[in-house]
């Protein structure tokens, strides 16, 4: 068994495709087969089940495939600890985003990180909460950006910005006549939003308490979106509203903040963190990142009093 064999399966098992592992490991379909039906060989046992397709492990294939990405995370922290020690930010930080933070934090991002740590090579992924805390602990990113507090017993949050809810509403709407939103007395059925995957809208419920009008009435048409642009679209031509987070609202054109309305006594807001594993040893190389994320926002929203506002997810 070697360390080549162990990437192997962790390829094979990612991509679900001999092929396409093998092109990510930088070599031949038949080698990386020959490869891993040697460590099968040697342990006696079948790791992959080659019937199915796309292919997959086996029961005992997925324990032995979970152990090969602990061992290899192990390895990998041994030689962070020796660049760690050597005050070393060369190298790369592979990092997930939520989709609700990535459309105007990622470019302030991208400038910032160019300006000023360009020794660093940082790649960045969009994806889902539940994927992103997923590849952090199976040690396929280094940490991410995304909204808490998390309370993960494997990983560790730095908490970098603080942003208020702001109601976007239709001009359509009678709503758009009044200067504050009352969250009391919001029709959840006059609202438009994301889908269940986001925690923007775990966070939303939870603002909203997700309570119908005594009538009971439900709209003719429901729209969930993946996308936030995608709900104010849709706003902006249908009566009722959506919720966005205070960053967003900042992007807004001019025409478009004219629909921004606050809430009505809420001093609700969403914390953003940046979230590692607790086995992440290479903190100078964090710190960069922080320091480069934290370059990117406003300084009114990165206020640690403000922690004691945060919405749960």
């Amino acid at each position: 068994m070697n360390i080549q064999q162990l990437e192997y399966i962790i390829a094979v098992d990612n991509f679900r495709h001999f092929a396409r592992a093998a092109d990510v490991c930088t070599v031949t379909q038949p080698t990386l087969s020959m490869m891993i039906q040697r460590l099968e060989d040697e342990l006696g046992v079948k790791i992959f089940d080659r019937s199915k397709h796309p292919i997959k492990p086996t029961a005992i294939g997925e324990q032995i495939i979970e152990q090969a990405r602990i061992s290899l995370r192990h390895l990998r922290q041994i030689r962070e600890i020796v660049t760690n020690e050597q005050n070393s930010v060369r190298g790369s930080f592979k990092m997930g985003i939520i989709p609700t933070i990535a459309s105007y934090v990622v470019p302030v991002l991208l400038h910032q990180h160019q300006s000023r740590y360009s020794e660093v090579e940082l790649t960045l992924r969009e994806c889902t909460t539940g994927n992103l805390i997923n590849a952090i602990l199976n040690g396929t990113l280094d940490g991410g950006i995304l909204a808490g507090p998390l309370n993960h017993p494997g990983l560790v949050e730095h908490p970098v910005y603080y942003e208020k809810f702001y109601a976007y509403v239709s001009p359509l709407d009678p709503a758009c006549r009044e200067k504050e939103i009352d969250l009391d007395s919001l029709d959840i059925s006059r609202m438009w939003l994301l889908e269940n995957e986001h925690c923007l809208r775990g966070q939303i419920e939870r603002l909203c308490r997700m309570k119908r009008t005594a009538s009971g009435d439900v709209p003719s048409v429901r729209y969930e979106s993946g996308s936030i642009d995608t709900l104010i679209n849709v706003v902006d031509y249908n009566p009722g509203l959506t919720i966005i987070p205070e960053m967003h609202a900042m992007g807004l054109n001019e025409e478009k903040q004219e629909n921004l309305r606050p809430f009505k006594n809420l001093t609700a807001v969403r914390e953003v963190s940046v979230v590692v594993s607790k086995d992440y040893v290479r903190q100078a190389m964090l710190q960069v990142v922080l320091d480069v994320i934290r370059a990117s926002i406003p300084k009114s929203m990165q206020n640690p009093a403000l922690k004691a506002f945060v919405v749960d997810l």
